[in-house]
């Protein structure tokens, strides 16, 4: 099983920006699909996950914030990001079959806003 994503992600302030991650070795059909965030020198907080049918739950200190939607033809997984927030952004996925949850994580996106950007 793996999960990868590309490395780094600069945006403009105000431009939202869409993470992708790849799935290969098992179905998003049988997985819960989850995104994750640490913010510099903080703990790691979780944004929400995408059921193994299309429905998407959200932390509700961050409702309104990103958007999870994937692909499971293609083994995609996207965060839309509406808000600007430097963090490390991982996708991590967990299975229903196991009594507790057991995260497995990608490389993360590092995504950082810079206001000179043009």
């Amino acid at each position: 099983q793996s999960l990868t994503s590309s490395d780094y992600v600069v945006k403009k302030p105000g431009e939202s920006v869409t993470l992708s991650c790849t799935v290969s070795g098992f179905s998003m059909s049988s997985y819960w699909m989850h995104w994750i965030r640490q913010k510099p020198g903080k703990a790691l907080e979780w944004i929400g996950y995408i059921d193994t049918g299309s429905s998407a739950y959200y932390a509700q200190s961050l409702q309104g914030q990103f958007s999870i939607t994937k692909d499971t033809s293609k083994n995609m997984l996207y965060l839309e990001l509406k808000t600007e927030d430097t963090a490390v952004y991982y996708c991590a996925t967990d299975s229903l079959c196991l009594p507790a949850t057991i995260f497995t994580f990608s490389v993360g996106y590092h995504i950082k806003t810079h206001s000179g950007l043009k």
